[in-house]
């Protein structure tokens, strides 16, 4: 893919985007005009704002004028981002506090354009006045320590989600790539009751099958996997089995699919096996607990080919620091090749469609469904 004159691409979305309207964001708009702000909804349970085209140095969010626009044009309302300490070197406690600090730093400067989430009807007031808005969730327990009075510390900075462990084991619990799947710790429990108090979500995404399956009946709230696929139809680790799901989504538990390479056994996802997840997981589920957490950011990558130089050193250094997932490999890219950029959400609501979903069960999917887990953990 040949890099392209920006203006003219982000002309190019906003004019698309406008034009591809669907039935649901109509609906939005009348929904709007009734004080009903739900209708069309778009809320990525794990995302990013950032430009991939750039490189990263860390996960506060980059808000250029190119991810703002790509990001408003998306139609995205809001989105669950990842601050804090994953892995690495730094020390996990002050590293997450950091990040806090320095995405409330940028929120404060660009409060025309994006807001920090802290409860539900924060969602809806982003919709309502045109904003992008920010959830602030950790993919890691480590930061704890062995003191779970820490959880009050990052509830009272805002932080909304978190999960519970990353690929590797922590303190609190397995990950999907422990062999030993030895579940919940009792820390882990002590954490989960705290979390629970503080009414922040427990995210078992990551998580191996029997820390997710002991944190879902420990927990006294429904929890979620904010970004995962089925087991049962590509049999990898990050993917979560049926017994998984369907424990979270009868204790009123949310479960977004990602577009991420685990969907297809080659490494190479497309847009048909994002439906095909997402189809799996309503039959298992109801169509009432699903949703999506892509895992990735809006903005456009120009030059696949550079972008996949830089792709193999990252997941050369994900191996040697322990902390990547099977499936990984240097040719198998963090996104769903035919579903990326601003009309992701509006692609994957047009086939969805095409397989016969109607415009409520869209809605859902999209991020209603997210919406209405938000508001039973969080509050209005």
């Amino acid at each position: 893919m040949t890099t392209i004159d920006r203006r003219t691409f982000l002309t190019g979305v906003t004019c698309a985007a406008a034009a591809s309207m669907l039935p649901w964001e109509a609906r939005g708009a009348v929904s709007r005009g009734t004080g009903m702000a739900d209708g069309g909804i778009v809320i990525n349970a794990l995302g990013g704002l950032d430009d991939p085209n750039r490189g990263s140095d860390g996960l506060v969010p980059k808000l250029t004028p190119r991810v703002l626009a790509e990001a408003h044009a998306s139609g995205l309302t809001a989105v669950n981002i990842t601050l804090g300490y994953v892995s690495g070197p730094d020390d996990p406690f002050e590293a997450s506090v950091r990040d806090i600090a320095a995405t409330d730093a940028l929120v404060r400067q660009h409060d025309r354009d994006v807001m920090k989430v802290l409860s539900a009807a924060d969602i809806r007031r982003a919709k309502a006045e045109k904003k992008v808005g920010l959830i602030y969730g950790f993919q890691n327990g480590a930061m704890m320590g062995n003191d779970a009075k820490r959880v009050d510390i990052f509830a009272d900075l805002g932080v909304r989600v978190f999960q519970l462990t990353y690929n590797p084991a922590n303190q609190l619990g397995d990950g999907s790539m422990a062999a030993q799947n030895r579940g919940l710790t009792p820390f882990g429990r002590e954490v989960v009751v705290r979390l629970n108090a503080r009414h922040v979500m427990v995210d078992l995404s990551h998580s191996g099958e029997q820390t997710c399956l002991d944190a879902a009946r420990a927990s006294t709230a429904p929890i979620s996997i904010n970004h995962t696929g089925c087991r049962a139809v590509t049999d990898l680790p990050r993917n979560k089995t049926d017994a998984e799901l369907r424990l979270v989504a009868e204790r009123g538990g949310f479960i977004g699919i990602y577009f991420m390479p685990f969907l297809n056994a080659s490494g190479h996802a497309h847009a048909e096996d994002v439906v095909a997840h997402i189809d799996h997981a309503v039959n298992i589920c109801g169509e009432d607990h699903v949703g999506i957490g892509t895992d990735g950011s809006v903005t456009q990558i120009d030059d696949l080919n550079a972008y996949q130089a830089a792709l193999a050193k990252e997941i050369a250094q994900r191996k040697a620091a322990g902390i990547s997932a099977a499936g990984e490999r240097p040719d198998t890219y963090p996104f769903v090749v035919d579903l990326r950029g601003p009309q992701q959400f509006q692609k994957l609501a047009q086939l969805l469609a095409a397989k016969g979903y109607s415009s409520a069960r869209i809605e859902k999917i999209l991020g209603t469904n997210f919406l209405r887990y938000a508001q039973t953990i969080w509050g209005g």
